[in-house]
């Protein structure tokens, strides 16, 4: 349960070697700058460094060279961090890039030209059956032709209204989605009429250019053109990709060094100056201290200050976990959360553990355990996904309960001569036999983390110097003794276990509940709170009458929560049964493998969503607070290999 421990770092020198701070001390992840004006006096004189960047605009070039190329650029590992880039490699870029400009030109004209030869071979293709010349059949001066489309019902209507009128003539040539191409014929002196009542009946029109020769004849000279204008294309994307070749390590490694450099120059607006000399701050890990302090001793004229955080600062220091490989996933449910603050527990550990067994009990069953577990490991190998990291131990854990439970994909027989061996003459548990142990079980679990959370508040707070919080808060000692007593009281009644004698619990309770009346005059006495006196008395008993019975319900339905873990164990059980009547007797293995399927996909995701919500609402609202932010440290080192769009 580690939160790195942070320092303060201010660094003064002289504005010229503002860079070379940046690049030696800065970039190599361990360290997070701070606008360094924020944590200078009004009266210093410092002023921002606002400079415009002189990169930009070079690496959007080199962005859209590799756009003419196809290819999507990105930073080369190893590449160069030269801290300049010569005019001499910008001229030569600048010319491949307008030889490539050059060559994209040609490229869209040859694909126009494709796309136009193609578009009037599809229409003509629709006329193919014509047999007289196309200048022949346009070369009539009496009568005009319109080629185009005509819907069947349209066409229907033609033959049924206008079969008798000698103005109107149209000839089908090819049938498509129930309609036709065709042309029709009309006298010059009928046109406009003849027209309207062809607008009516949905004729699509089209035109078609002014080419010679019949229409098998033109359409056999448009693929002659399309498979010159092909063979031109061809030509040039070989052009594209001979010049690309030749010139993509170059572009790559100048694209890399440009980007690197634009951030590094991003770098310097963090910085304050005044004159001649330049202030940066920023946040560091306690662990990085001494060779950040080395590497900034090798300047001449450079002055560090290392401070440890306090309330003064104007920005409260980002936070980094630390924490063990196997609880590391976890850190991802934290963060949900909110962040811990700094000097705040770092409760990943406690959910590590306490997640990962309530989704065992939940799911118990050690062949679906199996299953999920090292599917998660494929994945994560796989994928490198980090949710699956966090399912592997909790696959694990499904698999330990089900040894309990003696359930192997639901068949729960499996293991006896496994039980047997060990000298016991049956499984552990058996689940739909013992419901009220299970039901109970599941209650005293809550119990157990529901103190263990108030336990962790109370240490958070001593930690944190707040004892009134930590002894009178429903979250601190008084608050425990209440809650344990209460479950004393209920377990008496219900015939259970009780240590504490009733009448004393109950006296603990009384007391403990006058307290929580008080708790926020008594919190703020022994904090030393501005204002903890309440300004009326009245409105005050008022509002804490409210708030006493909210405590109350509070310890009573988190507890209460922890019987969906029962309820859980016990709905696994039944599903399985179920899958097992629908097999039948025998089983049937493939009803089993799907059932099986559908139970791992189901209940495997509602069993974290379920254990997911008891650690919110339940443990977290009792210990943890959250609102930290992240600990970014810059890291420039070149990043991925290219990669081809």
């Amino acid at each position: 349960m580690a939160i790195e421990k942070m320092k303060l770092v201010r660094v003064d020198g002289l504005l010229d070697r503002l860079d070379d701070f940046i690049v030696q001390c800065c970039i190599n992840g361990d360290f997070q700058p701070e606008p360094a004006i924020q944590y200078m006096s009004a009266s210093s004189k410092n002023l921002s460094l606002m400079e415009e960047n002189p990169y930009p605009p070079m690496v959007q070039a080199i962005e859209e060279l590799f756009s003419l190329t196809g290819y999507v650029p990105s930073e080369e590992r190893g590449a160069s961090q030269e801290r300049e880039v010569s005019q001499d490699v910008l001229d030569c870029i600048q010319q491949v890039k307008e030889k490539l400009e050059v060559l994209q030109k040609q490229k869209r004209t040859c694909q126009r030209k494709i796309e136009e030869i193609e578009e009037r071979y599809n229409q003509y293709s629709h006329f193919e059956s014509l047999e007289p010349p196309l200048e022949d059949i346009k070369a009539s001066q009496y009568i005009k032709i319109r080629f185009g489309f005509l819907p069947g019902e349209s066409y229907q209507k033609l033959q049924n209204n206008y079969a008798d009128d000698p103005y109107i003539f149209f000839v089908p040539c090819s049938e498509e989605n129930g309609g036709y191409w065709g042309l029709y014929f009309t006298p010059h002196q009928a046109a406009d009429e003849i027209d309207g009542i062809f607008s009516m009946l949905y004729f699509e029109r089209i035109q078609l250019k002014d080419d010679t020769g019949t229409i098998k004849e033109i359409m056999q000279k448009l693929k002659s053109e399309a498979e010159v204008v092909q063979k031109e294309l061809n030509q040039t994307n070989q052009s594209i990709e001979e010049l690309w070749y030749q010139n993509k390590e170059k572009c790559t490694q100048v694209y890399s060094q440009l980007k690197w450099l634009e951030q590094v120059f991003d770098l310097r607006h963090y910085a304050a100056y005044r004159d001649n000399y330049f202030f940066y701050v920023g946040w560091i890990p306690e662990r990085a201290v001494n060779e950040f302090t080395q590497k900034v001793k090798t300047f001449s004229n450079m002055k560090i200050t290392i401070t440890d955080p306090s309330k003064q600062d104007k920005i409260a220091p980002p936070i980094k976990l630390r924490n063990l490989l196997l609880f590391r996933p976890f850190e991802t449910f934290v963060s949900m959360y909110g962040l811990p603050s700094y000097g705040e527990m770092d409760i990943t550990n406690f959910v590590a553990i306490t997640f990962t067994l309530l989704f065992g009990m939940m799911f118990g069953d050690m062949g679906q355990g199996a299953v999920l577990a090292v599917g998660a490991f494929i994945l994560y190998k796989w994928k490198k996904l980090e949710l699956a990291k966090l399912v592997i131990p909790c696959g694990i854990s499904s698999m330990i309960f089900g040894f309990v439970f003696g359930s192997v994909f639901g068949f729960e027989h499996a293991l006896d001569p496994v039980y047997h061996a060990l000298g016991w003459e049956g499984k552990p548990l058996e689940v739909m036999d013992s419901i009220n142990t299970v039901l109970l079980m599941a209650i005293g679990i809550g119990v157990s983390l529901v103190a263990v959370s108030i336990l962790l508040n109370i240490i958070a707070s001593a930690r944190k110097g707040l004892w009134g919080e930590a002894i009178f808060s429903n979250n601190g000692i008084v608050g425990l003794a209440v809650y344990l007593c209460g479950v004393n009281v209920a377990s008496a009644f219900m015939k259970g276990p009780s240590p504490i004698p009733s009448s004393v619990a109950g006296i603990v309770i009384g007391v403990g509940l006058v307290l929580l009346f008080f708790k926020e005059v008594l919190i703020g006495k022994f904090d030393h709170h501005p204002n903890w006196k309440p300004e009326s008395w009245v409105d005050y008993s008022m509002q804490n009458v409210f708030e006493l019975l909210e405590y109350v319900l509070s310890y009573f339905s988190n507890t209460v929560s922890f019987l969906r873990v029962g309820a859980f164990v016990i709905v696994h059980a039944a599903m399985m049964m179920v899958v097992f009547s629908l097999a039948g007797e025998p089983a049937n293995p493939v009803v089993v493998v799907l059932g099986n399927a559908l139970v791992i996909c189901l209940e495997g995701l509602l069993s974290g969503i379920q254990g997911l919500r008891l650690e919110f609402y339940e443990m977290f609202s009792r210990c943890y607070q959250g609102g930290g932010r992240p600990f970014h440290g810059v890291s420039l080192a070149p990043a991925k290999e290219k990669q081809k769009s």
